[in-house]
């Protein structure tokens, strides 16, 4: 293992965020239909800019799903409420463009097999608790730390949209201290001053004390530098300023860009579509294997093709860490754990909805959350996995 020091950087953003708008959209969507139809079929892609929402894809099911309400209730409760923000979920225009899923697809679904091709990775580490990098939840937690003052008035004046991006030292395999963070949030004009119309200095020194320091607590020290909107001012956000889609933040979803991705988004999708589904096995197959202590980091690799059930390929990497032989541990995950879409489904139980399950994925990260009850994250297999530790 290198002893090198070197800066690593991660970002997230709010659920404010246009994109983000876009995928929990999405993802409300795919909630709504699983919560009356847990066999629907849901491929849903949101678009959004000034003024308009557009819903697209492919779905297929017995559910009926208000659109426009749902819509319009999710961005009431996401905080798009006034104008002043750039979007106002009473008067933004709403198209529904959805059609059902192409029969030579669901050919090869109906019958076990993959929804699509591709490959999917997971990935664990002991950089926190969670066992994931902790450059992308610090980000994270920042973020939902901006969702959370502003939703509660404790500062009035930000706005739903928002970043935040955090650079953390490492030394070796070890994270050490936070050496810069960035946070981007949308205001209001009450927190502007008027002689530099530009964001007060007061309030980017409150952002720093109520916001960043509370999330970074002992990462940070005296050396670290905060930029606190950069560019002077964030009056202008939202679809207003920029648009969203779903699928667009994928590295934001998974682990910060610490590992590969895959390609595949999540977000609108339903569990036959492995691009999520084997993506989330990924997680707690890495996951289970960590916690095991078989391996301080691993990233695993499944590829999968349309119409066929078993992958096929499996590749494991330990960086060095594995207590078990990278090939051993592909033999270990054969024994252990079902790799087939209906597998998978069954074991993480992927057709359950509460009605906001898939929605609470879709903004601060799919992974590292098991306190929101997300199936991979468990590690109820580590216990049985520790046998082939020496």
């Amino acid at each position: 293992m290198s002893k090198k020091k070197f800066l690593f950087t991660s970002e997230s953003v709010t659920e404010g965020h246009p994109d983000k708008v876009c995928d929990q959209v999405s993802d409300s969507v795919l909630d709504a239909v699983l919560t009356q139809d847990e066999r629907g079929r849901v491929a849903c892609e949101t678009y959004v800019t000034m003024g308009l929402l557009i819903i697209g894809g492919e779905i297929t099911t017995t559910a009926y799903v208000d659109i426009h309400k749902l819509c319009r209730d999710l961005l009431k409760d996401i905080g798009y409420t006034h104008p002043k923000y750039g979007f106002d979920y009473h008067t933004c225009a709403i198209l529904n463009a959805i059609h059902t899923q192409s029969p030579d697809i669901a050919m090869g679904v109906d019958s076990g097999g993959a929804g699509d091709q591709g490959m999917m990775m997971g990935y664990a580490c002991r950089e926190t608790p969670q066992l994931m990098p902790l450059p992308i939840m610090l980000s994270h937690q920042l973020c939902h730390k901006l969702a959370d003052v502003r939703k509660k008035n404790i500062l009035k004046y930000l706005g739903p949209d928002g970043k935040a991006q955090v650079t953390v030292e490492y030394n070796g395999d070890k994270p050490g201290r936070v050496t810069s963070v960035v946070v981007a949030t949308q205001h209001t004009e009450e927190v502007v001053d008027k002689k530099t119309d530009l964001m007060s200095d007061d309030a980017r020194r409150e952002i720093i004390e109520k916001i960043a320091k509370p999330v970074l607590k002992d990462h940070i020290t005296k050396d670290t530098k905060f930029y606190i909107n950069q560019t002077g001012k964030f009056l202008i956000g939202g679809p207003q300023s920029d648009t969203g889609m779903t699928g667009r933040k994928i590295v934001v979803d998974t682990y910060g860009g610490s590992i590969a991705h895959g390609g595949g988004a999540f977000s609108g999708k339903d569990p036959t579509k492995v691009d999520r589904s084997a993506a989330y096995m990924c997680r707690y197959v890495a996951k289970n294997l960590v916690a095991a202590g078989i391996a301080d980091r691993l990233m695993i690799q499944l590829a999968y093709v349309i119409g066929k059930a078993e992958p096929l390929s499996i590749m494991v990497d330990t960086y060095g860490t594995g207590r078990v032989a990278d090939d051993k541990i592909v033999n270990i995950i054969e024994d252990h754990f079902e790799l087939t879409p209906h597998g998978i489904i069954a074991e993480l139980d992927l057709r359950n909805s509460d009605g906001k399950r898939f929605r609470k994925t879709a903004a601060y990260g799919h992974f590292g959350r098991e306190e929101e009850g997300f199936t991979w994250e468990k590690t109820d297999k580590a216990k049985d996995l520790k046998k082939y530790v020496k």
